[in-house]
């Protein structure tokens, strides 16, 4: 199986929050973090690789992932190094996954959100409008339907609305609506098909963005369940992280992006508290410290990565319950 390169995107930044640093243009800390943490989207290891690097002997590293492509990397690194296990799943099964490792709280949890280069570049995996191949999509294609299957059974409408809500597509209804025409012809089964179909039916193309684009990106989403693993990771990374542990997550698209940013900022406020009832700072149940807001790749990373030019990253720490025990 060859492997394509891959470049973590924001790597040294999000490696040190993630191993308990604070970034800085200081001499970085010298002691080795102890602990276990947690690679919810290992892909191809640049960020599991480099944060080994910052971990004590006795640390404990778990990777995930949904793709078998992955899986085989994180298998041949564990037999490299005792500290790291690989586990073939979904970051939303974290739970699960904590169980079957003996795992109970843990100091960091890293998610690195999206399809990785590899997947874009393999043509056989079906992400990509640029090379064509068999049109699959799934980060796992041993399991659920391929972008095939759905783009060949689902209604106009329902096509349309996963173009308007995952894509952000304002076309959807005319793409829809020449996907469906021509499947009634001959059934897709090649990307490069299905893109310039895509293509031959948006009306406006938007500068340096090839007119497929949102589209593929709506599929995919859909297609692997992006965005309910996102909120049912979230959740379970909360109830995971130990006191002090943090949460670190890179983003790539602007639905991921906003659903980290309300998640955190809502930890972060605590619950709700009805209007004008007078209430102490120290009973209000706020489980997050927010310490990177929204930050996105340097001038330099972006002209060496241009995939890093949408990259948002947000780090979050687990706060303690006012009341001594967790929150």
């Amino acid at each position: 199986m060859s492997l394509h390169q891959h470049i973590s995107v924001m790597l040294d930044e999000a490696v040190l929050w993630w191993a308990g640093r604070t970034p800085s243009q200081e001499e970085p800390v010298r002691n080795p973090a102890v602990g276990t943490y947690i690679d919810g989207t290992f892909g191809r290891g640049g960020h599991s690789r480099a944060l080994l690097a910052h971990l004590d002997t006795s640390a404990c590293l778990l990777g995930v992932d949904k793709d078998p492509a992955a899986v085989e990397v994180g298998r041949q690194l564990a037999s490299e190094d005792a500290r790291f296990n690989m586990a073939w799943g979904s970051f939303a099964e974290l739970h699960e996954l904590c169980a079957q490792h003996n795992l109970d709280q843990v100091q960091g949890i890293l998610l690195d959100l999206g399809v990785s280069s590899p997947q874009l570049d393999d043509a056989e995996r079906g992400f990509s409008f640029t090379h064509d191949g068999p049109l699959d999509m799934r980060m796992n294609p041993e399991q659920g339907e391929s972008a095939a299957d759905w783009i060949n059974r689902v209604p106009e409408q329902e096509m349309a609305d996963v173009f308007y809500q995952y894509g952000e597509e304002r076309f959807s209804r005319r793409m829809a609506r020449a996907i469906v025409e021509r499947r009634r012809e001959t059934p897709f089964t090649r990307t490069g098909d299905l893109a310039e179909v895509v293509k031959a039916a948006n009306p406006r193309w938007e500068k340096h963005k090839h007119p497929a684009t949102r589209v593929f990106q709506a599929i995919r989403i859909h297609i692997n369940g992006e965005l309910g693993d996102l909120e049912t990771g979230l959740a379970a990374a909360m109830e995971r992280l130990a006191p002090g542990g943090r949460l670190v997550v890179i983003s790539f698209h602007s639905l991921e992006d906003r659903l980290v940013k309300r998640f955190m900022r809502r930890e972060a406020q605590g619950d709700p508290i009805p209007r004008g009832l007078p209430v102490q700072e120290s009973a209000i149940r706020r489980r997050l410290r927010l310490l990177v807001k929204g930050r996105k790749a340097t001038e330099q990373e972006v002209a060496e990565n241009p995939r890093a030019r949408s990259a948002v990253l947000r780090v979050a720490e687990r706060l303690a319950d006012p009341t001594g025990g967790d929150a």
